[in-house]
C-alpha cells in the first residue's frame, strides 16, 4: 500500500495524526499534513484506512501496490 496526501486539498484539520500518528505527521509552519511513511507496514492499514475516511478535506488516499 501507498499512503499520498493531496497536498492542495489539505486544510490542516489534522484528524489524520489522529488516527494514524505512525503514517501522518503535520507541518505547523505549512500548515498541511506530511507522510512520514509513504509505504507504511500491513499493520497500519487499519489505521490509514479510518484517516483517509475521515479526512474532512478528502485529502488522503490508499494507492495499491
Amino acid at each position: 500500500m501507498r499512503v499520498v496526501a493531496d497536498l492542495g486539498l489539505c486544510q490542516g484539520h489534522q484528524m489524520c495524526t489522529g488516527e494514524a500518528p505512525e503514517v501522518f505527521g503535520f507541518d505547523d509552519d505549512a500548515d498541511l499534513v506530511t507522510v512520514l511513511q509513504e509505504h507504511p507496514d500491513e499493520s497500519l492499514r487499519s489505521d490509514v484506512t479510518s484517516a483517509v475516511k475521515y479526512c474532512p478535506a478528502m485529502a488522503l488516499s490508499i494507492e495499491e501496490d
